[in-house]
Order: structure tokens, then C-alpha cells, then sequence
């Protein structure tokens, strides 16, 4: 199984890669459940020899997933910064005010470059209708690789039926790749996988002694296969 990990310094890239993770998901702020890096920092990251990939956040702000015109403006510029140093590859996702999937956000994405690639990330979960939202979402397979869900629920535990029935949909239509992550833990891990059988997860604060995003990655464990 792939593990992707949470890294807010360009030394948690390097400790993740050291500790047997396979990629690494890059925020700022995650007491605001990440935001967009500073550039400065990616820009260091991306000069760095690493044999992982690092995927970046474009969050503006915390405000939810709607954005306007300013945000939008913010939004787009950021892809455009961070292409610029090399990033091809990004956690986004944004809705529309009724809580559908905002296409015309992710066209205009899709039209910066056409080899950015996507994770749309947890706004599915706060998306009016998970499957038709992932739907949609199948309709960009050059763009979006996969989505980030906890299946709607606050943990992907408590979602687990949900995220078993993208996963479903995800092999019957080849769509983007279904990745469970919230509430994930070195002791849960294994159970949940024995029951949803996806074959990427995102894990937070999970990996972290302490689980606390204060603390260094515990090293994979070997089980983890």
C-alpha cells in the first residue's frame, strides 16, 4: 500500500522520505487543516534530490470550499507561482455555493498547463453528493489523479461504506484514484485496509510521536506493506 504523509517543513520532507513514506502532502497551517506553503519554502523542497513526490497545497483560506473572485484570482496565481518552480503536482479542491464540484475553477487549472496534475482533496466530504461530486470529478482524468475523502464522516472509520462504494466506482468507471484519510492511525491502519482494500491512504498527525504534528514521523512500520 502507498502512504502519503503530512509534511510542513522542508525537514519533515526529508525525515518522511527517511522514514520509508512514499509521498508527501505539503502545507502551511495546519491548525486551519493546511493552507497554501510559502513559496520560498517549495521552492527549497523542489531543489532538494528527493526520490519521493511532494504534492502542495492550494488553500487560501479556511473559510470552506466556495471561493470568489478574489479567491479565485489568489488561487489561480498561486498554481502559476508554483509551476513556475517546478510543482506538478497539487492538493486542491473547491465547490460551488450549492456544494457542487466547481468546474469552471478546475478548467481554468486545467488550462495553465496540461501536465498538472490534481488530488482533489476533502471538499468531496462537504460536497452536496459524494458519488455524483466524484462523477464529475472523473470527467479530468488528465487532471485530477485522485481524491482525498473520509467518505463524508469526520474519520474515513466512520466512513468506511461510503469510501467502499468509491472505490467500487473507481474500478468500474477507471476513475481517479479513491485515497481514505482523517482519523488514520498506526493501530487502525490495518483493520480499515482489511476492510476497504484501497491501495493509497493519507495519514495526518497519525505517523507523528505523540500524534502530535509538533513530534518527528515514526518510522513505517514494517507491517505496512
Amino acid at each position: 500500500m502507498l502512504i502519503e504523509v503530512i509534511a510542513l517543513t522542508k525537514q519533515d520532507v526529508i525525515e518522511a522520505e527517511k522514514q520509508g513514506y512514499d509521498r508527501v502532502e505539503l502545507v502551511s497551517s495546519i491548525d486551519q487543516d493546511g493552507l497554501t506553503p510559502d513559496l520560498e519554502l517549495v521552492q527549497s523542497i523542489m531543489e532538494e534530490k528527493l526520490s519521493i513526490p511532494v504534492q502542495v497545497m492550494i488553500r487560501p483560506h479556511d473559510k470552506g470550499f466556495y471561493y470568489n473572485e478574489e479567491d479565485t484570482q489568489v488561487i489561480l496565481n498561486s498554481f502559476q507561482e508554483m509551476y513556475k518552480l517546478g510543482v506538478r503536482r497539487f492538493v486542491f479542491g473547491a465547490l460551488n455555493q450549492d456544494n457542487t464540484v466547481d468546474e469552471v475553477m478546475l478548467q481554468d487549472i486545467q488550462d495553465i498547463a496540461d501536465d498538472i496534475r490534481i488530488t482533489f482533496h476533502r471538499a468531496i466530504d462537504f460536497s452536496k453528493d459524494i458519488e455524483v461530486s466524484y462523477q464529475v470529478i472523473a470527467k479530468y482524468p488528465k487532471l485530477i489523479e485522485r481524491v482525498l475523502t473520509s467518505g463524508g464522516e469526520p474519520t474515513c472509520t466512520a466512513g468506511k461504506e461510503t469510501i467502499k462504494r468509491l472505490l467500487q466506482l473507481s474500478e468500474q468507471w477507471n476513475g481517479p484514484v479513491v485515497m481514505p484519510g482523517s482519523g488514520i492511525t498506526l493501530t487502525n491502519l490495518l483493520p480499515f485496509h482489511e476492510e476497504v482494500q484501497a491501495g493509497e491512504y493519507h495519514v495526518g498527525k497519525g505517523v507523528r510521536h505523540d500524534q502530535s504534528y509538533h513530534n518527528r514521523f515514526v518510522s513505517r512500520p514494517a507491517e505496512w506493506k
